[in-house]
């Protein structure tokens, strides 16, 4: 968890930051959002690689010389807008994005660490560790801002120190012991077991957090600072507790699953990010927008735990790694794709069409969550 908070503090910083100084340093006003999209496609892209290496190599090695990436990445990104180099800066985005395909990996890492009727408490514990990371980004991004003699050179420094922080901390993790492993060999086609219900919802289920949280999120700091006027302060605190909302959640989450199912809290995340659009469709206040980006980050979590715990049901034990990448890859391609359009929606159809774009999404999950419910059939 401590391990989680400082690797992934990375993605907050870059969220409030990068399109920010995208605007100043972007060829074109449509490319302003290029540095976060191309973070989220370097997770996408990283996944399957990092799936193999997790299978040869173990967790352990691949966690160290991925934080190791990161260090060298932030680093890089801070000495590219010292030149103000954007294409430099959007290589380093790229980078950060790969390195943190390995800490999304932590929470597998937290399953296989717990016995099976912990494995919801194990998977909340472990993000919980994105309440601290929420607050240490933007935090980091702000307290760097000028302490370089380009702005935001210095938010990079201080987020390379993060790493190297998260870096001695993984140091002590130990691959778990993998329990119950019936079936022996590499497991059955991958293409097989993709047709699993469980597999299907889990995946649609992230796919539909990562892709609407992203499109809102990575808009919000443009739509805020940039368009509507509001102050750097007040769009960090929206973008601090919208993450915390993303993480908070997980205190409780391990009771209301025991007390609604997964079924249930896959309803309460898809109509609390109906919520969400209501809210900010609402007004431009900031009052509005912290409410509406409160509300994103608490269905994320339902959506996103709810499809973590339902993917094991669909595959063996020596089927993980595989089971687990390719998971990942979808969902974070699904992320990247949305996080490269969010740029040229807020440029051609502003924040209010942006919002209306994301209905249709999330009625079409209504659907297939209507059509194929996680009951105990689909445990296989």
């Amino acid at each position: 968890m401590l391990a989680y908070s400082l690797v992934m503090a990375g993605t907050s910083t870059i969220v409030l930051i990068a399109g920010i100084i995208g605007t100043v340093i972007a060829p074109s006003a449509g490319l302003a959002t290029l540095p976060v999209a191309l973070t989220v496609v370097g997770v996408a892209s990283a996944t399957l690689p990092t799936g193999k290496l997790l299978d040869r190599f173990g967790r352990r090695m691949v966690f160290q010389t991925y934080v190791l990436l990161a260090i060298g990445s932030a680093l890089a990104a801070a000495a590219s807008l010292s030149y103000s180099s954007f294409s430099g800066f959007c290589c380093c985005c790229f980078l950060l994005g790969w390195a943190a395909a390995a800490g999304h990996q932590y929470r597998f890492a937290a399953l296989e660490a717990a016995p099976p009727h912990l494995a919801a408490k194990a998977t909340s514990v472990l993000l919980l560790g994105g309440l601290l990371g929420a607050f240490i980004g933007p935090e980091l991004a702000v307290r760097g801002r000028w302490l370089m003699a380009t702005e935001y050179a210095g938010s990079f420094l201080l987020l390379a120190l993060s790493y190297v922080a998260g870096l001695l901390v993984i140091s002590f993790y130990r691959d778990a012991a993998v329990k119950h492993q019936e079936h022996q060999g590499r497991g059955r086609p991958i293409g097989q077991i993709l047709r699993n219900p469980a597999v299907i919802l889990a995946i649609a289920s992230a796919g539909i957090a990562y892709g609407i949280m992203s499109l809102i999120m990575t808009a919000t700091p443009i739509s805020m600072h940039q368009h509507t006027g509001h102050n750097m302060e007040a769009t960090k605190v929206v973008i601090q507790w919208h993450i915390a909302a993303m993480y908070l959640p997980s205190l409780a989450y391990g009771y209301l699953s025991g007390r609604l199912g997964l079924r249930g809290m896959l309803w309460a995340g898809v109509l609390t990010l109906f919520a969400s659009l209501a809210a900010a469709l609402n007004g431009e206040s900031v009052g509005h927008y912290w409410l509406a980006l409160v509300l994103l980050g608490v269905g994320w979590n339902f959506l996103f735990l709810s499809g973590t715990n339902l993917l094991p049901h669909g595959y063996r034990a020596e089927e993980r790694f595989r089971v687990q990448s390719v998971n990942d890859f979808l969902v974070f391609t699904v992320q990247a794709l949305v996080a490269l359009s969010s740029g040229w929606l807020m440029y051609r159809w502003q924040w209010h069409g942006l919002l209306w774009a994301c209905v249709p999404l999330l009625i079409a999950y209504v659907v297939l969550l209507g059509r194929v419910g996680p009951d105990t059939s689909l445990e296989t």
